[in-house]
């Protein structure tokens, strides 16, 4: 019986299609013996059948649907759970066809780990750049890389360090920090269990080695307790509970909760975990909170304790695109927050993300499996956070309306007051968030005036606006108001937040002319041009 020391680790496989994820995985489950009698025999009389040359087919075991193994790739995720002496696992064998990379996000979702495996002989391709990124979007902050079919490179040294030196590029591009490079051969078994003795330069960790023993706790826990409440437990009338999982942080008898987003105050009066009554409920245990006072609590909203959560009807978000059909501003969605389900609109695309360089790009529209940031509206008010905040509260789905199919999945980026996605003038610590440069076009399909937002941008003290384009034109100075003062720009240029002038007009945030004293005619410097698109839906 193993004592799992360093408790359970969720982990992913995952890159470019063929790669070899699910014979890495049937490996590890071949060399620990953790295979039943009859399985091990039906691998062996199935590997016959194959085309393998008589060897092990070690994909056999994830692998199971007919079309999986007439194909040879895999088309669905595959869980598997096994247990060394060490520690406990979960792994997701997912797909790496671009067709599939759904299927590989649904993964991703729940891992703590990724696993990306990279050929030897082909080196880091697209579908491995965006499965990083989409691992990476999903919050995953621990990755191996796996440099895997060495056999057939002849255990090339300087084959590994060219992959290497790319890997390292591609972490600069996505910010992950908690990576680990290991030269493998899922066929043969180098470096999966056993240290390679053909790759006698590589000192460091079999792949199994560092999976048993990697530290995945050592983050920053989430601010506060919060509950997001899945439904109200009503047996008789004698007694009212709200009932969900601790997502963080944990609740007593007698601490005061807020319930979000009424803002009602309420004491805990009594904590039940199945049946039992407890004194305390911690992060991860589902529970029934009875509270001293009745409260509007529905299913959607949440208890809180401390946690900052906020309550907000639009933020901006990044979303991996799932759906066949595109993507365009305008169009409304079911949205899943926590366990809320109410209408979306996505009402601008602010870019899409270049899978191969992590360029912002600017778009009109998102197809199948491409990244965007965008912004999103809610029909009414609802409790959510930044992702990196709070993570169950910063993960969305969008659901198409008429076929009731994920469209997409992704994360809050900035909500509310704190959005930081937009164009800003920057003077010290004093900002001011301008949407001057915004596009608007006329969108036949609904019939609405939509805007575009341009990337995001810092102009600081002393550098030039883009005051003309085709799409609008303003003077070379004028002010604009904000808290406590006026951004100057005076001949095209940022000159800091300082003293109204007179003599230049005024023009808010927007692009608009205010009145002023002495009296100016009202204009708009902004030239709205509005356009029919031909989009192709």
């Amino acid at each position: 019986m193993s004592d799992s020391v360093n408790g359970l680790l969720k982990f992913i496989t995952c890159g470019s299609v063929d790669d070899g994820k699910s014979t890495l995985i049937g490996h590890i489950l071949y060399d620990s013996k953790l295979l039943y009698a009859d399985q091990e025999q039906a691998l062996l009389l199935d590997s016959q059948v194959g085309s393998c040359g008589g060897k092990i087919d070690y994909s056999l075991l994830l692998d199971g649907l007919m079309a999986e193994r007439e194909q040879g790739i895999t088309i669905d995720v595959a869980y598997r759970y096994f247990t060394t002496d060490r520690r406990s696992f979960i792994v997701a064998d997912t797909p790496g066809h671009e067709e599939y990379t759904r299927n590989m996000a649904v993964g991703a979702s729940f891992a703590d780990l990724a696993v990306i495996l990279v050929d030897a002989s082909q080196g880091v391709l697209v579908q491995t750049r965006r499965h990083v990124r989409i691992c990476a979007l999903m919050g995953i902050k621990y990755f191996v890389f796996a440099i895997n079919k060495m056999d057939l490179i002849g255990y090339d040294k300087t084959r590994v360090e060219e992959i290497s030196a790319d890997i390292d590029a591609l972490r600069a591009e996505t910010g992950i920090k908690n990576t680990l490079i290991i030269p493998v051969s899922a066929t043969e078994g180098d470096n999966i269990t056993i240290r390679s003795q053909h790759m006698p330069w590589y000192t460091g960790p079999t792949l199994l080695e560092h999976l048993e023993t990697v530290d995945i706790a050592a983050g920053e826990p989430e601010t506060g307790f919060y509950m997001p409440v899945q439904r109200v437990c009503r047996p008789d009338h004698s007694f009212r509970g709200f009932q969900g999982q601790v997502e963080a942080g944990s609740v007593s008898i007698g601490d005061v909760l807020t319930a979000l987003p009424s803002g009602e105050i309420a004491v805990v009066k009594s904590i039940h975990i199945g049946d039992h009554k407890v004194e305390t409920a911690v992060l991860g245990q589902p529970l029934t909170v009875q509270l001293d006072r009745e409260v509007d609590v529905s299913r959607g909203c949440v208890l809180t304790k401390h946690s900052g959560l906020k309550t907000a009807k639009s933020f901006s978000a990044t979303l991996l695109w799932m759906d066949d059909q595109r993507l365009v501003a305008g169009r409304d969605y079911w949205i899943k927050l926590g366990t809320a389900l109410l209408p979306a609109i996505v009402t601008g695309i602010r870019h899409k993300v270049d899978v191969n360089s992590g360029e912002l790009l600017p778009a009109d529209f998102v197809s199948k499996n491409e990244i965007v940031r965008c912004e999103i509206v809610l029909s009414d008010a609802a409790v959510l956070d930044e992702f990196k905040l709070h993570k169950t509260m910063g993960e969305l789905i969008l659901i198409d309306r008429v076929s009731h199919a994920t469209a997409a999945c992704g994360v809050i980026e900035s909500a509310g007051e704190d959005d930081e996605d937009g164009v800003f003038l920057r003077d010290g610590s004093a900002r001011l968030k301008i949407n001057l440069f915004d596009r608007f076009f006329y969108h036949p399909d609904i019939h609405t005036v939509l805007r575009h937002s341009p990337s995001p941008a810092i102009y600081q003290k002393g550098e030039a606006l883009p005051l003309q384009s085709e799409d609008h034109a303003y003077p070379q100075d004028f002010d604009i108001p904000s808290d406590g003062g006026f951004a100057n720009i005076r001949g095209g240029l940022f000159e800091g937040f300082g003293p109204r002038e007179l003599r230049y007009p005024m023009i808010d945030a927007n692009g608009i002319e205010l009145e002023t004293a002495p009296p100016r005619s009202f204009a708009t410097y902004r030239s709205v041009m509005i356009w029919e698109k031909d989009y192709e839906i």
